[in-house]
């Protein structure tokens, strides 16, 4: 009588031998397989293996539950976070009796009107005008710049001729106007200034200014004003106040090192 070999490729054998291992009673299995060239394969089949990678899944499980409950509150209450975080940013100082209240270049929407009401409390005797770089458009009379802006600004806001002044010449920034601010004030012999500025821009015209008027017996009060677009209180709801935080987070950060 013919008997087929179990080795036989037509004849796909798979058995098992129990042998005892002492890992917490469990057992583990020698699998005899047939390869592709009909020879058995031995192998070691572990329900510890299916046990570890259990372990690990569940373990992932637990991490990712707790970073999605950190997400879900930070997001719930993400109003004050917020806040809280434009509170830490904005640097403000009171303002007090000055010599000169400043109108730096740009912020034609704002700046003004807070200057002339300084003005008019008596807070400044004289506001001063950053004389801005024109463009070609201005130079050639087609379209009003900034300085003359500002200027026309506050002669309808009630600032007399007289207690209006220019400083600099052809300013491109801030930087350039904490210079030109710096050679008026030592010609003019003042001790205070308040320098009128949005709150997002606050801190880095605060080091700025600081940092040119270092050595001097010269107060520069820095004013924080909300704008009217966004406030301290809900900037993130609007896209103008996400986009005034960012820039301004990056020009800090190109002042520190670069001036």
């Amino acid at each position: 009588m013919w008997f087929r070999s179990s080795t036989s490729k037509e004849h796909n054998v798979f058995r098992q031998r129990p042998t005892q291992k002492a890992h917490h009673g469990s057992r583990s299995y020698m699998a005899e397989t047939p390869n592709a060239d009909g020879k058995r394969e031995v192998r070691l089949d572990s329900p510890l293996r299916s046990v570890t990678w259990k372990g690990r899944v569940r373990r992932l499980g637990i991490v990712l539950s707790v970073l999605g409950a950190l997400a879900a509150s930070a997001w719930l209450e993400r109003d004050p976070l917020l806040r809280g975080a434009a509170n830490l940013w904005i640097v403000s100082d009171e303002a007090t009796q000055a010599d000169a209240v400043v109108v730096l270049g740009g912020g034609l929407e704002e700046r003004p009107f807070i200057a002339a009401e300084l003005y008019h409390k008596g807070l400044a005797k004289t506001v001063l005008i950053s004389q801005v770089a024109e463009s070609h458009a201005v130079k050639a009379g087609f379209v009003q710049g900034h300085t003359e802006a500002n200027y026309q600004a506050l002669l309808k806001l009630g600032v007399p001729a007289a207690a209006i002044e220019t400083f600099g010449v052809g300013n491109k920034n801030t930087n350039d106007e904490a210079v030109e601010l710096r050679a008026w004030a030592d010609t003019h012999k003042v001790t205070a200034i308040i320098i009128p500025i949005e709150i997002f821009s606050s801190r880095r015209v605060y080091w700025i200014f600081h940092r040119k008027f270092s050595g001097l017996p010269i107060h520069i009060e820095v004013l924080a004003f909300d704008q009217s677009e966004f406030t301290r209180e809900n900037w993130w709801r609007d896209d103008h106040g996400l986009i005034a935080f960012q820039n301004e987070v990056i020009k800090y950060i190109y002042y520190r090192l670069h001036h």
